[in-house]
């Protein structure tokens, strides 16, 4: 007798069917709307072809093209879709890997000769052909050593090593489309058709083999695809606006800092843009210094001994900058001494500030302690890696650490989470999402403790009135993390600042505190940072305002600059007036004409230029144009000074 099978769907209702049933009869059985919109089925909360077979009760939900989760389908079909459209157009490629990435897809070609713009052009045509062909896409299960010889026998290697690298335990799906065949775990949409028009082949790169430097370097071709045409032109949009907005291009024309190949990795500051950094380090240390953070600082190069205590010695070595105790010897060599003991510059400052708690005997009565430093760190991050201010090897922190008991940790968070909102209120960022994340599977500590962990952060999210989500299995080896996702002007995300909770590190490096019973006791330790690290922080915030800071934070606040050189000594008089008031002013006494000099200013992004002709210089006024308008204003010269100054307030002393 068939048994049947009961499939629960989101809104409760049960559907049964005699025997087992694929989605796709599941989506006509609903209606025809649904079966003609359908894209995958999710299965127990893992997702599966349309085509499978449901054989027992389970809890079911159809994809369609309106969900999220379609996305992630459409791209991974957009890059098996490309592959098929290259192995027809160029048939000695060989395919490797294709998955879908966020925005987007690759996938990674070994051919001799790398494609240039025109091939994209007929990959993307050729694309747009097959899925017009409407080719039906099918799972099938192979036998590994079937499926090996399978691909060996077209010459495609690189994909034969992947089945073999497989775990024996683990079935060999291929998925067939046409006359093309790949390997891949899917799931699949039904048909090439599904995937409709909404995609764009963009860039050629390189790639090693597997991301391993001594393999053989690979074509990877990267591409978009989207739900709708509406979605990828809007899409296509922020990406034009992200290039207007790209720190680098604006920092040469703001002159703000620059980089080279002597210092990889590390910024050189130019005057305008370390007044950004100076205003920025004025603003959170004040900040911090209204909410009890006491400001410390430690040293840059430490013992490796200390590294080994800690941990980091044994996984974060090959990020560190190891320096071995050299001493000059009479001829004027280097020699390391048989006694010396090695030396690295500090990744982090958490090592640094257990020392300081450990200087003396701390109560229960004195936590908690909150240490703040704006540490100098050095990672040593891959050459390809680095991207101007996002990715540096040398990097200044907001950091600090809180030395807490057990029952101080929701407060403590609480009080953080303020904090935190306060800063990127001030900073103009107040799209926020917050993610916590829980246990991962290699972890340190007991079940309990990361239960009264996690608890503890979840409770002050809640009472901090935050909407959060869970990031499952994404919290640090020691402890549960908070995640902030901040959303920018154009609608990018990115994740800054940080906090973490820490029992390892109190326990590795022996950290204690006297408890009201008498005995010794550990602190809980709290990593946290707002802005996480400067060099980040200013380039997100040039690439948020593209330049166009606020007045507070701009590194120019105004210019003033006459029509003719007649009012040079006026000019010099009212950028002195300016000075005087605490504006960042200069002045502009060039042979230019007017016009020419406004735009120049305009294009480095000054807020506010003074303009002072014949009749302002005889009434004392000044014509004044702001940044990103077509009015003037003429104003009285003391009420300009004085509006100017009162706007630019910074946000923790208005």
């Amino acid at each position: 007798m068939t048994k049947q099978v009961s499939l629960t769907l989101p809104d409760g209702s049960i559907r049964t069917f005699d025997g087992p049933v694929t989605g796709q009869t599941l989506a006509e059985d609903i209606g025809p709307g649904l079966a003609k919109a359908a894209l995958a089925v999710v299965v127990n909360g893992e997702q599966w072809d349309l085509t499978r077979e449901i054989e027992s009760d389970s809890n079911v939900s159809i994809i369609t093209r309106k969900d999220e989760a379609a996305l992630e389908l459409l791209r991974h079909d957009a890059a098996h879709i490309m592959a098929e459209a290259v192995k027809e157009l160029y048939p000695d490629t060989q395919v490797t890997i294709g998955p879908a990435i966020e925005d987007g897809f690759y996938y990674d070609f070994a051919r001799k000769t790398p494609f240039t713009p025109e091939d994209l052009e007929k990959i993307e045509a050729r694309m747009k052909e097959i899925v017009e062909r409407d080719e039906e896409i099918i799972r099938e299960v192979w036998d590994r050593d079937e499926a090996v010889k399978f691909f060996r026998d077209m010459g495609e290697e690189y994909k034969a090593e992947i089945i073999e690298d497989i775990p024996s335990d683990q079935p060999i799906t291929l998925y067939r489309q046409g006359d093309f065949i790949d390997l891949c775990r899917g799931p699949h949409l039904p048909s090439t058709k599904k995937l409709g028009d909404a995609f764009k082949l963009m860039k050629v790169a390189g790639a090693y083999w597997r991301g391993d430097s001594r393999n053989e370097m690979l074509t990877r071709v990267y591409g978009t695809a989207w739900r709708d045409k509406k979605e990828l032109k809007a899409y296509l949009h922020r990406l034009e606006e992200a290039e207007k907005r790209d720190h680098r291009k604006i920092g040469r024309e703001m002159d703000l800092f620059h980089m080279q190949e002597e210092a990889q990795g590390s910024v050189f500051w130019h005057a305008k843009g370390f007044k950004i950094w100076i205003e920025l380090e004025r603003y959170i240390r004040a900040r911090l210094a209204e909410d009890g953070y006491e400001e410390i600082k430690t040293p840059q190069l430490m013992d490796s001994k200390l590294w080994e205590q800690s941990g980091h010695w044994g996984k974060f070595r090959e990020n560190m900058f190891v320096v071995p105790d050299m001493v000059p010897t009479a001829e004027g060599d280097i020699e390391v001494p048989r006694d010396a003991r090695m030396m690295a510059l500090k990744p982090m400052n958490c090592p640094a500030h257990i020392q300081v708690f450990k200087q003396g005997i701390k109560s229960y009565r004195d936590l908690p302690i909150r240490m703040s430093e704006f540490g100098c760190c050095h990672r040593n991050e891959a050459h390809g890696a680095l991207h101007g201010l996002m990715r540096v090897r040398q990097m200044t922190q907001d950091d600090a650490h809180i030395f807490c008991r057990e029952d101080q940790i929701t407060d403590e968070t609480k009080r953080f989470l303020a904090l935190f909102a306060k800063v990127y209120e001030d900073m103009g960022l107040t799209d926020i999402k917050y993610k916590l994340a829980t246990r991962p599977e290699m972890r340190a500590g007991d079940d309990a403790t990361w239960d009264r962990a996690e608890k503890s952060l979840a409770d002050a999210l809640t009472a901090s009135g935050l909407d959060f989500e869970y990031a499952e299995g994404e919290g640090a080896f020691y402890g549960p993390k908070l995640e902030f996702h901040l959303t920018d002007a154009i609608g990018r995300t990115w994740q800054c600042g940080t906090f973490q909770l820490d029992y390892v590190l109190p326990e590795r490096l022996d950290a204690t505190y006297i408890g009201q019973d008498g005995e010794k006791h550990r602190p809980v330790m709290l990593h946290r940072a707002v802005f996480g690290t400067f060099e980040r922080f200013i380039g997100i915030l040039i690439e948020h305002y593209a330049g166009r800071f606020p007045l507070w934070l701009a590194p120019t606040q105004v210019v003033v600059t006459g029509i003719t050189s007649d009012q040079d000594d006026h000019v010099k008089a009212v950028h002195q007036q300016l000075v005087d008031a605490g504006l960042r002013a200069e002045f502009d006494l060039r042979n230019e004409k007017i016009n020419y000099k406004v735009r120049e200013h305009s294009h480095a992004k000054v807020p506010a230029i003074f303009v002072i002709g014949a009749r302002e210089a005889e009434q004392n006024t000044v014509t004044v144009r702001r940044l990103g308008s077509q009015k003037q204003e003429t104003l009285d010269l003391t009420d300009a000074i004085h509006k100017l100054k009162e706007e630019s307030v910074p946000p923790d002393l208005r």
